[in-house]
């Protein structure tokens, strides 16, 4: 499979991509600082992202001598990408990432999430909490399962239109439109200082997709941006959508799991992200400690260096 990035000099610190067979998915992994073997950390990205989200906290974490291990997760850059909706399922998700801890031959880890990758791992901690050692989210808090499936109730507060239940309602109509401006709607999207203004009608991520124009400035630079580029216009966006088209599968499969997570965890959040906070955190999360940077959503790639600091001063403690 081909490797994004042999023809972006500026990145080729980024380490090279091997391919790891996990139950029925091969995965594309990027891993660094194997000298560290026995301190395991996995990054797990969001939404419409890529391994390569977390290019800036890799050398960090090897300097402080993690092994760090960086998926594509199932459905995103050269990973598998199945083509049944509900091979993206909750239990498939985190099943993937349990069976990366057995090829490497660890037990458990300190698993990093933002955005859906937070989302994976709240729940890998809820799954499978033996093979989770901390947890580290960012920006998207813990999701409480209310007396709704989750799609249902946003249908009801936000209507149609809102991109959840979008993707739901109207298979593939994102997908095409999504995969037809993929430049233009990642170079929309991964902005940040945008100017604060009523949502325009229609769905946000088809307008993004459409815009003539992207407001606020851009969170990185065009040959970092060319690799989410490059991915997505060989993957398209099915595989990483269909993440959202299990919501409600997710609601039912975790009606019997405990949702009290006690592992040792730090919430960030950025100030200016349209993701509210989680007032209701610390009954879900005891265990919690919550910061928060003056930063829009894409936390780790916005300010790096403070993302850095916050983690690492965490885990020395």
């Amino acid at each position: 499979m081909a490797n994004v990035f042999n023809s972006i000099p500026e990145v080729t610190d980024f380490p090279k991509p091997t391919f790891v067979s996990v139950r029925d998915v091969q995965l594309e992994v990027f891993e660094a600082g194997r000298e560290n073997e026995g301190n395991p950390i996995v990054l797990c990205h969001g939404f419409p992202e890529h391994a390569f989200s977390w290019r800036h906290q890799v050398p960090a974490l090897v300097a402080a001598g993690f092994h760090v291990i960086v998926p594509n997760q199932r459905g995103y850059g050269n990973s598998s990408h199945p083509t049944e909706v509900t091979d993206y399922d909750i239990e498939h998700l985190t099943g993937d990432l349990v069976a990366l801890l057995d090829h490497y031959g660890y037990e458990d880890a300190i698993f990093v999430g933002h955005d859906w990758g937070a989302n994976v791992v709240w729940r890998l901690a809820q799954l499978h909490p033996k093979r989770v050692n901390k947890v580290i989210n960012l920006a998207l808090p813990y999701q409480e399962r209310g007396e709704r499936p989750w799609i249902e109730l946003m249908e009801a507060i936000f209507g149609g239109d809102f991109y959840f239940v979008h993707f739901n309602r109207k298979p593939g109509v994102a997908d095409a439109i999504l995969a037809e401006n993929t430049s233009r709607f990642l170079r929309n999207l991964f902005r940040k200082n945008v100017p604060l203004a009523p949502p325009e009608p229609g769905m946000l991520m088809i307008n993004l997709a459409r815009a003539a124009k992207p407001f606020g400035d851009p969170i990185m630079s065009e040959r970092e941006l060319s690799v989410f580029v490059s991915a997505f216009e060989s993957s398209g966006f099915t595989g990483a959508i269909n993440w959202y088209r299990n919501l409600d599968r997710n609601w039912h499969l975790l009606a019997e799991v405990n949702p009290i997570i006690q592992h040792p965890t730090l919430m960030i959040y950025g100030e200016r992200d349209m993701i509210p906070k989680f007032e209701k955190l610390p009954e879900f999360v005891p265990n919690v400690e919550v910061i928060s940077l003056d930063c829009g959503h894409c936390i780790q790639q916005e300010m790096p260096e403070e993302t850095n600091q916050a983690i690492l001063k965490w885990l020395e403690r």
